[in-house]
């Protein structure tokens, strides 16, 4: 859940990324989109002030994601984006009747498109805090995690509160960097995972904050690497899709509640978790 302040530029993905575009103008809730729509159409009208007919009427879902944070959403080798998060967005898409298109910037960025309507939803492991649902609507989980400390095998840190008065770097506005901080840890802000890593291992921070299922996959796939788990956090995070908490996100809430619900009693959520993570995080 990955959990990047300076974003800057997004990629859409996808043929119809101009036609999610131009859909997403009404978005935000001010009815600045009706025009757009067509103001003599009732049915365009009502799409403007709901967003899964505003869906279902352009045929694809915009997600917001970083792309740079395996196995949650990367590049593969043959420079195609997937990753757990990836692959659910587009089964619950497909459960919905659209296609899915993807637009990939820094953290902070994403949820700048997302709180101003760019686009429809973030796929990248966003962890459910009581402060994100002060401001968003979230989706049931679709998976949990548990958050571990990252440090090089000779670190002394034993402990989630062993992190007090020690230097961590994870991206800000991250769950992992309120969380660090939260034990009296300094965090430096950074961009993504590799940052981080490249950080630890040169000797400029103590630690570092992610996920369980993230390390293990680094670890596969860089054995040579000094890092060890040095704590972890005692209760699992809960992984969901935000939406902007307004009256226009409650019905594509519900598809999706719908959707997750029947991807799991499927077992689709599990064997996904299982193909990207070697374990099945759907369950609690």
């Amino acid at each position: 859940m990955h959990d990047q302040a300076l974003s800057r530029r997004e990629v859409i993905v996808g043929a119809g990324a101009l036609a999610a575009l131009a859909g997403l103008a009404g978005c935000s809730g001010d009815g600045d989109g009706a025009g757009s729509m067509g103001v003599g159409d009732s049915g365009s009208a009502a799409a403007s002030d709901d967003l899964l007919a505003q869906i279902q009427e352009r045929g694809s879902m915009t997600f917001a994601t970083e792309g740079t944070w395996s196995p949650w959403t990367f590049h593969n080798e043959a420079g195609e984006l997937t990753g757990f998060d990836i692959e659910v967005a587009r089964a619950i898409a497909a459960e919905l009747g659209v296609d899915a298109e993807f637009a990939e910037g820094e953290w902070d960025g994403l949820l700048a498109g997302l709180d101003s309507g760019r686009y429809d939803t973030m796929a990248n492991g966003v962890s459910v805090t009581p402060e994100r649902e002060e401001k968003y609507a979230f989706t049931d989980p679709y998976a949990y995690n548990r958050i571990v400390v990252i440090t090089t095998e000779d670190s002394d840190i034993a402990s989630m509160d062993d992190l007090s008065g020690k230097t961590t770097a994870n991206t800000l506005g991250s769950s992992y960097a309120t969380l660090a901080e939260s034990y009296g840890a300094t965090n430096t802000g950074v961009d993504d995972f590799n940052q981080t890593i490249e950080l630890l291992e040169a000797g400029r921070i103590d630690a570092t904050l992610n996920d369980e299922v993230v390390f293990y996959d680094y670890m596969e796939q860089h054995p040579e690497a000094g890092l060890k788990i040095a704590a972890e956090n005692s209760e699992p995070t809960h992984v969901a899709f935000p939406l902007r908490r307004e009256a226009a996100t409650e019905s594509l809430l519900s598809a999706m509640n719908d959707a997750i619900a029947s991807l799991r009693e499927s077992g689709t959520l599990a064997e996904l978790s299982n193909e990207f993570f070697g374990m099945d995080i759907s369950q609690a």
